[in-house]
């Protein structure tokens, strides 16, 4: 059954940004390409009553200087990483989901996206502690963070903290090495238009 509305937006808007958006490398690929089959296969696939798969959005918020990276210890899962989520009614696009749960989970606002475009997929199994969430299908952003902000610990975390990408924390999502890289490589690129 087809969507309509704000719903069959944020799935037309996946569909839009997902197959227009260059990978990075044949990995990253393959990971779109199976987020576009899950789009054509699930009407429903960008909400969390989807499962055990659906899509959710993410930010990794970086300082002005791309030096320092600003992450949340999640209180379900224990470990830090980035901000994000599900998809909620009110998001009308992939990037207006990440944007408001970094806003949301960081406690910062004005958070200026970096590119436009997703910086990044990953595709990850849940542990129990998540519910009936078996797997998320995660497109990811990178944002700046205005200069001077003070982040808040919002219902969702434990603590937030900037961490500078030389000393990543130990207890940290396994691939946020690669995540910060490529958001800072996204910041490269925008400050050199």
């Amino acid at each position: 059954m087809p969507q309509h509305g704000a719903a069959g937006a944020l799935h037309a808007d996946a569909v839009r940004v997902l197959t227009d958006w260059v990978a990075p490398d044949n990995d990253q690929d393959a990971l779109r390409a199976a987020y576009l089959a899950h789009l054509a296969e699930n009407d429903d696939g960008m909400w969390r009553t989807c499962v055990p798969s659906h899509l959710t959005a993410s930010l990794l918020v970086l300082d002005a200087a791309g030096t320092q990276v600003l992450l949340t210890l999640h209180r379900k899962g224990g470990f830090w990483g980035q901000f994000g989520g599900h998809c909620e009614p009110g998001d009308e696009t992939l990037v207006a989901a990440a944007l408001r749960e970094g806003q949301e989970e960081s406690g910062i606002t004005g958070l200026a996206l970096v590119g436009g475009t997703p910086v990044d997929l990953d595709r990850h199994q849940l542990a129990s502690a998540f519910g009936s969430c078996g797997e998320h299908l995660d497109v990811r952003y990178a944002a700046v963070a205005p200069e001077g902000s003070v982040p808040a610990v919002s219902e969702e975390s434990d603590d937030v903290r900037w961490f500078s990408l030389a000393s990543l924390p130990l207890e940290a999502v396994d691939d946020l090495g690669r995540l910060a890289d490529r958001a800072r490589s996204a910041l490269a690129a925008a400050s050199r238009r």
